[in-house]
């Protein structure tokens, strides 16, 4: 029978701030997932962190290195259950934690890692701490959704993004594709390239139109991210090439987004790859341009109902930007 977390309104808000400083550390955490984490006592944050890039430190040791000897009787929110195996890299955080001396630990999700898998917590009570597991693991598995699938699936989340006419095209009948969307849908775009932890393209988009794939934000240049061809032939010079959407499983990272062209998106879309669509719909009407999507093989309208669901909308200028997932989703 499940142990049900006990936890207030309190606890969540402390819970959702971990989770919120978690999102800092996306895309920079190579295959380690990122974490947040927050240690409060007596109503004050002492310490606070999340996870570094390349995956260490990890948000715990962070936190627990700025709370010093505060941590002694603290309770402290993490948004993943902290590990419990060893690494050359550094310390278990579990072992870290029953060191501080904490009063109560409340984990939003447990980690589906193996190596962790419970122990963590386990390990952690068996050191006299109060645990509340799963409290907010709904909440928690947005955020971890990369890690989440690249553990339980063996391959990075991947998100499909297409920025379309409300006709559903890509560009013009002779290719010309600049600019559908405007100015803020760019740059959310760009925004969410540097949450990823790559991009990838069809060859024959990197051959007609060499795109760079980096993120141009003021000041997260730096986090653009691997750029990967699918297809036949060499890929340029800084690109990873794949052969077939099967092949992401080989890029060993948490997130990946699918940018294009239409044949690209087709191919994952049939292969069933695709955890995430990323629409940016452009009030204008193309007409006669290139359709977003070819053949999916879909051979049977009802078979294309209750596979997505609707996870977010909001207008980004002019543009409607709309999320949905696949359903059944990973659940908690």
């Amino acid at each position: 029978m499940a142990v049900v977390a006990k936890v207030s309104g309190e606890d969540r808000r402390w819970l959702s701030a971990a989770i919120a400083l978690a999102e800092r550390g996306k895309g920079l955490t190579g295959n380690n997932p990122s974490v947040g984490c927050i240690i409060v006592k007596d109503g004050i944050v002492v310490g606070r962190g999340w996870t570094q890039p390349g995956g260490r430190p990890h948000a715990e040791a962070v936190a627990l290195e700025l709370a010093g000897s505060a941590a002694a009787g603290a309770t402290i929110f993490v948004s993943l259950e902290p590990c419990a195996h060893e690494s050359a890299r550094g310390p278990a955080c579990t072992d870290s934690l029953i060191t501080a001396k904490p009063a109560r630990v409340v984990g939003a999700l447990t980690d589906p890692d193996p190596r962790t898998a419970g122990k963590g917590f386990d390990r952690l009570e068996a050191g006299g701490i109060i645990v509340e597991r799963d409290a907010m693991a709904a909440e928690a598995l947005a955020g971890l959704a990369g890690f989440v699938t690249r553990i339980t699936k063996g391959r990075p989340h991947v998100t499909l993004k297409l920025a379309t006419s409300l006709d559903g095209c890509i560009a013009m009948a002779d290719g010309s594709s600049r600019w559908i969307t405007g100015d803020a849908a760019r740059a959310h775009a760009h925004l969410e390239r540097a949450r990823c932890d790559a991009i990838l393209v069809g060859a024959g988009t990197v051959r007609a139109d060499t795109p760079k794939l980096d993120v141009r934000l003021p000041g997260l240049e730096v986090r653009s991210p691997r750029r990967i061809m699918l297809g036949s032939g060499m890929a340029p010079e800084g690109w990873e090439a794949i052969r077939t959407p099967q092949d992401v499983a080989s890029l060993d990272c948490n997130r990946l987004i699918v940018e294009g062209g239409a044949q690209t998106a087709s191919a994952f879309l049939r292969a069933g790859l695709v955890d995430r669509l990323m629409l940016y719909r452009a009030p204008i009407l193309i007409g006669g341009g290139k359709p977003c999507l070819g053949d999916i093989d879909l051979t049977d309208l009802t078979e294309a109902h209750g596979k997505w669901r609707l996870a977010d909308t909001r207008m980004l200028g002019n543009d409607r930007f709309e999320v949905y997932e696949a359903f059944p989703c990973l659940q908690a």
